[in-house]
Order: structure tokens, then sequence, then C-alpha cells
């Protein structure tokens, strides 16, 4: 072409958690059952939607404003209401303008970076969620900055890291976290969410904080929202969404809650500048934000919530007894989220391992692809075509580390020991441990 049209951060957009269900696709053609456990949907995984919550969608349905444009911010009384809901909290508060809905946080991040200066950068944890890693990437067309994420101390963000990192490199303009965090299933503190407000304070950063399963926290703690613990003085923004908790993945509804955006001429221009980017869309979907204030307002949600966090605190402390003792390995118990990450110990897998593949026309479609690849994922090409199982390579979200992260969604009980059962012993031969 005459003019070259690729932006520079392409080779950044890369997300393997759908990526590799190519691969999985092909075997189920060569006869290989796959049993998906890559993504975050509940749904898909089997979880009934609560009758209670169809019903309150279906009698929305039925109203002719459900199928008419909202406001381009949101639903005016969706807003308001979770405004209240903010301020009900002990800390910063907020009006309904300061929340604007999206289609899906997918939408919101790629706008938050899309719309952001390109020299200024977003510091995020690692391992990274892939949505934000490869955004914030290819917004500034260099590799993801990262702060590391500690499993030796139950996944804790490391503080004098961040502070170091953000200290001595002034294209930071930003810090992000994900409570709970995904992948790893930590959830943070008041204590260390207050340490990275100071952070933020002291070095006039903007926080970013993704809440989207906030309320799928089983930690013991309870839910810990920006909002509690920001302050009247750092600018920042909670990502909110429906799709984990009622759950609602194919709602794609989600919302930021925009904190302290007064308190800086540039951050409230840049807030500006998302609102313009979404008149030029119109709007969101209406029928998922209408339906926010009627789900959460009901006497049933909460005992909702309580039921599936017990459901997901007994599958991940179920998950790791399987796996634990298990030589080679490490793995943190998750106290949030859907997700369990199993780490390699540092230096122990190589390219000369393998798993035995009974189907010799899968175990032909997957050895090309097991060279001059990073170590974990040629374990994890290696189970899949071995085992059906798919799973996520930990290299794949930012991280040096060798490892994968596994869902903890299998609603049939048998079927999640035997895919942790078989995870196991998969690594056991693996590794030759057996």
């Amino acid at each position: 072409m005459r003019r070259n049209i690729v932006h520079p951060g392409a080779d950044e957009l890369i997300y393997e958690i759908r990526q590799i269900v190519g691969v999985g696709k092909q075997l189920e053609k060569l006869g290989v059952q796959i049993t998906w456990e890559n993504i975050g949907d509940p749904v898909q995984k089997g979880e009934h939607i609560a009758p209670w919550i169809k019903e309150i969608v279906s009698n929305l349905v039925q109203k002719d404003l459900s199928w008419a444009y909202t406001a381009t911010q949101g639903a005016e009384n969706t807003r308001k209401f979770l405004a209240e809901k903010v301020n009900e909290r002990d800390g910063v508060k907020i009006t309904p303008d300061d929340i604007l809905f999206f289609n899906g946080l997918g939408d919101a991040v790629a706008k938050i970076f899309g719309f952001m200066r390109r020299e200024a950068r977003i510091l995020g944890p690692s391992p990274a969620y892939s949505t934000y890693s490869s955004a914030e990437a290819a917004h500034s067309g260099y590799e993801h900055l990262t702060y590391e994420l500690n499993p030796d101390n139950n996944w804790m963000p490391d503080i004098q890291d961040i502070e170091n990192k953000v200290r001595y490199n002034d294209s930071i303009a930003g810090i992000l976290l994900i409570n709970p965090d995904n992948p790893t299933g930590a959830v943070y503190s008041k204590e260390i969410m207050r340490e990275i407000v100071k952070i933020c304070e002291k070095y006039d950063c903007i926080l970013i904080c993704d809440e989207t399963y906030a309320h799928v926290n089983y930690s013991g703690s309870g839910s810990i929202h920006l909002s509690e613990v920001i302050g009247d003085k750092v600018c920042g923004m909670a990502l909110r969404s429906i799709s984990k908790e009622l759950p609602w993945p194919g709602s794609r509804c989600g919302w930021i809650e925009v904190f302290n955006r007064k308190n800086d001429p540039l951050f409230e221009r840049y807030i500006k500048t998302l609102l313009d980017a979404k008149m030029l869309e119109v709007c969101s979907t209406t029928l998922p934000q209408m339906a926010i204030p009627e789900i959460y307002a009901s006497p049933k949600f909460i005992p909702h919530l309580n039921e599936r966090n017990h459901k997901y605190k007994e599958r991940a402390h179920k998950a790791v007894s399987i796996l634990a003792n298990t030589k080679g390995i490490r793995v943190v118990e998750p106290k949030g989220g859907f997700f369990l990450t199993v780490l390699f110990e540092e230096g122990i897998l190589n390219d000369k391992m393998s798993l035995p593949i009974a189907n010799a026309a899968a175990s032909d479609y997957i050895q090309p692809m097991l060279k001059n690849i990073a170590n974990d994922r040629r374990f994890v090409l290696s189970l899949l075509a071995s085992t059906g199982i798919c799973v996520v390579p930990i290299s794949s979200f930012c991280c040096s580390k060798d490892g994968f992260r596994v869902t903890l969604l299998e609603e049939d009980p048998a079927k999640f020991e035997w895919v942790f059962t078989t995870i196991r012993d998969s690594i056991k031969t693996y590794l030759g441990t057996v």
C-alpha cells in the first residue's frame, strides 16, 4: 500500500484466552472431546440463571422503553441508583454524572486506553489480565508496564516495586488494580489499597480499579471497593459489570464510576473525552441497564451472592486440595473470582517433556506447535491434545513465570473432580514425578 495503515501496537493485541479456542476446535474435529476451562463464562459451564432474575428481565422486555435508546451516559434511574449505592459506603461521594455505561468492560477498556495520550502509561499487575495488557501496550506501541504480584505472599502486590517503577518512570500516569484479581484470585485488603492510593497521591497519578469480581469474593473480609479507600485527593475510576455476579456475560453491560474528577483539569477533560466518544455511538444497550436497580434492590440479591460465593469457596478449596503436594508446582488458594493459577517451579520445565496422546491425528496436529514456544504453553497444548482440557498459559498474562490458569466453573461435581485430578496426574507424567 502507498501508506502503512497498520497501528504500531497491532502486535500487542493478544488474547490467548480466546485464541487457544481455535486449537481446541480443530482438535475437536479430530475426535478429541474438549473440556473448556479457558474462559470465565459461568453460563457456558452450566450455571442456571436464577428464576427471579429471569422474571425481572422478562418483565422489562414487555416495556417498550427497554427497546429504545437510553441516555448516552447510561439510563438515568440506574446511574442515580448506583451513585446512591456508592454514597452509602464510608468513602468518596459521587453523582449520577460520575457514572458512564459501556457495552461491557471490554468496550470501556478500549476507550480508556484508546483516548489516552500515547505517551501516558498505565502500570498494571503481572500476571496481567490480557484485555488490559493488550490495550495498554497497543495504545502506547510498547510492551505493557507491570508490577509484580508475589505468589509467596498470597499474590499480593509488591508495594515497593510499584513505588520504584512510578518514581523512576515519569511516563507512568496511573496504576491499575484488579480486585479480586484475574488470573490469581487474590483479594486485596483496605490497607494494601490505601498504600497504593498514597503512591498515586505522592506522584500525582490516577488510580484505575477493575471491580468486575467485587461481589465474587469469598475471602471472608467482604467486598472492598475503590470508593471506600480513594479519599478526596486522588483521581480515579472503578470499573464495574454485571457479567460475573448475576451472571450475565452476554449482556455486555459495564460502567465506570469516576472519583474526584474535578481535582485536576486534565483528568476532567479526559473523562469528557470518554463521554464524547460514547456520544458518537449514541448509547450502550438499554435492557441490562434497566434491570440493574431491580436486581440489586431485590431481597434475593444478597442471598444469591452469598450462595454463589460459598460455592466458589468450596470449589477453590477442593481444587487446591487435589493439587496439593504435587511435586514441581505451587498453588495459592484463590479468595475471589472464578480462577486458580498453577505455577511450575522455576526452571523445572523443558522442551523434552511430553504427554501421551492416544489420538494419532491429534498428535500429528499438535506436534509442530510444540517447537520454539514458551515452556508453559508447550505444557498447555500437550495437555489439550492429551486430555482435552483447555487451560491458558500464564506466560500469556505478561508474566515471566511458567504456569497456567484454570477456571472453577464446572457445575458437575464429578467432572470438576475429574478435571483437577486429570490435571494433577498429567503434571506428574509431564514432569516425570509419577
